[in-house]
């Protein structure tokens, strides 16, 4: 709890930039949903899958950062759209790939970047120091939340 006015005016300081965060990452999914008819998190996928043809839901899920069974759920969707394919191996009749539909890239490239969402990409160009040092000052912030719910670090942004 801030102990000074001056606390209390730094406090709100920094809530301020996390509601432009929130608030500058929501409009931008927002635009990527009107252009596409697709949610963010969707859009990522495509995108991810289009880097990577081939990959496996697995693989996907790693690269997303997001839990295996959300990754499920949005590539199943995808496919039945027809904006995914699911192909098994040839040599491992197990291992199943995801490449684009047909109407996947038209999609992606009428979509205004970055898929991945701003904040993603904002990090990115953050120094490993600096990745560090706001690693650290959010893990104290979040140790001060009475009720969190971790499990929502593993959701994409775009469906938060």
């Amino acid at each position: 709890m801030p102990t000074t006015i001056a606390d209390s005016q730094s406090a709100l300081k920094v809530l301020r930039k996390f509601r432009l965060i929130y608030g500058s990452m929501r409009q931008h999914f927002r635009r990527m949903e009107e252009a596409s008819g697709l949610s963010g998190s969707h859009l990522w996928v495509l995108q991810e899958v289009q880097r990577q043809p081939g990959i496996g839901v697995s693989a996907l899920a790693e690269c997303l950062s997001i839990h295996q069974s959300t990754c499920s759920q949005i590539v199943d969707k995808l496919v039945a759209t027809g904006h995914l394919r699911k192909t098994r191996s040839s040599t491992d009749q197990r291992r199943i790939g995801l490449s684009l539909g047909d109407s996947a890239s038209a999609l992606l490239a009428a979509v205004p970047g970055p898929v991945e969402g701003l904040l993603p990409q904002a990090l990115m160009q953050l120094s490993p120091r600096a990745l560090d040092q706001l690693d650290r000052a959010l893990s104290s912030v979040i140790e001060q939340l009475p009720a969190r719910n971790e499990r929502l670090g593993k959701h994409p942004l775009a469906d938060l």
